[in-house]
């Protein structure tokens, strides 16, 4: 009995030996080919760096403001008598716009012109007697004193007359018309904006540690998202006197032309000014640059090899120095050679030593004077 329990007992334990073997080695060759396994090639586009020669300028939002702009208002207290032009219309310097009831202002006209004919001719009267001896040179004096007062009061109700009639002062273009005829007007109630449009003024502010490379006469490019393909090209004529402390930037003006009036004052545009001579850059599409809080990286492919001495095609990581921008590409200033290859989609999905599958049937944008729709 106790011979067959030994033996019973010593095939049961070469049984779970064999058992716990087969399980070793399964778990063995799992270990060795989870070691060995290599993931696949993760898909890429890519593009071969080139130098590129792209001039320093430095680049500035402003605003248009008008050389000469006001809004054109009621001088004197009147009802608006007739409007002789329409909105939005062009006029010239000294045309009449508005004019106001003067009624009452002529009817003191025609009195105030009566007063200075007797005053006249008492002063007339007056120096004849003088001549005779026959009144004092106090008396004349008085005739005299009634007599320039009469005529100030006559000059005095002209000029008033003369103001009730609103008139363009300058040549320019005229906004929306906010009277209308019949209305009352106290003195100084807006009547329209004017506006000098050709030339126009562009107001910009430049970092103070640029100011040193800004002067006046330098040459400005301007640009708007609301007119496709058209620029402008404009002078500097200020700089301001002191920087503002809240921005630490400067403002700048310059002028344009603008014969067709299609820079309006208010608008955004975007200004561009050359600083000097043209800076040697590798230029990259800027879908290349995975950006982040420790530095800025591009992938170079590369040939590799594994564990095993297996070449494969893979990536690097190499940290970059950007410059600026321009439409789709941006500027490498060090970290990239020309003739380098670099992961220009995908770069979400790398590390470093990952092996790639170059596909470039279909590539990101890499036009450097890109103007994508409604950016």
């Amino acid at each position: 009995m106790a011979k067959r329990m030994f033996v019973m007992l010593t095939v049961t334990l070469l049984f779970v030996a064999g058992l716990g073997f087969v399980k070793f080695k399964q778990i063995q060759t799992a270990i060795a080919q989870g070691a060995a396994f290599q993931p696949p090639p993760e898909a890429v586009t890519t593009v071969v760096a080139e130098e590129a020669r792209w001039p320093s300028t430095l680049n500035a939002i402003g605003t248009m403001a008008p050389v000469r702009g006001v809004t054109v208002s009621a001088d004197l207290a009147g009802i608006v008598e007739d409007i002789l032009f329409e909105s939005g219309e062009s006029v010239r310097e000294g045309q009449v716009l508005v004019v106001l009831d003067a009624r009452q202002e002529q009817a003191q006209m025609a009195a105030a012109e009566a007063q200075r004919v007797l005053t006249r001719l008492n002063f007339n009267r007056m120096q004849d007697l003088l001549d005779q001896k026959v009144v004092s040179k106090a008396e004349y004096e008085s005739a005299t004193a009634e007599s320039r007062q009469a005529e100030a009061r006559v000059g005095e109700i002209r000029a008033a007359i003369e103001r009730k009639t609103i008139r363009a002062p300058f040549t320019g273009s005229l906004g929306i018309r906010q009277v209308n005829k019949g209305q009352y007007l106290a003195g100084g109630d807006p009547v329209v904006p004017l506006q000098a449009l050709n030339p126009i003024y562009v107001n910009f502010g430049v970092p103070q540690q640029a100011i040193g490379q800004v002067h006046v006469g330098g040459g400005v490019h301007i640009t708007t998202e609301n007119l496709a393909n058209v620029a402008f090209e404009g002078r500097i004529i200020a700089i301001d006197s002191v920087v503002d402390e809240t921005t630490r930037n400067i403002r700048v003006q310059a002028t344009l032309a603008n014969p067709d009036g299609k820079l309006r004052p208010g608008m955004f545009v975007q200004t561009q000014m050359a600083l000097g001579a043209d800076q040697r850059v590798v230029a990259l599409p800027a879908s290349a640059v995975s950006y982040a809080p420790y530095g800025d990286s591009v992938f170079v492919v590369a040939e590799m090899k594994d564990d095993k001495g297996h070449s494969y095609r893979g990536v690097r990581q190499q940290f970059v120095k950007l410059g600026p921008a321009r439409g789709d590409q941006v500027a490498v200033v060090s970290g990239i050679n020309p003739g380098d290859e670099v992961v220009t989609s995908g770069v979400f999905k790398l590390r470093n030593g990952a092996a790639v599958q170059i596909n470039n049937t279909v590539k990101p944008g890499n036009n450097p004077a890109a103007r994508p729709e409604n950016s």
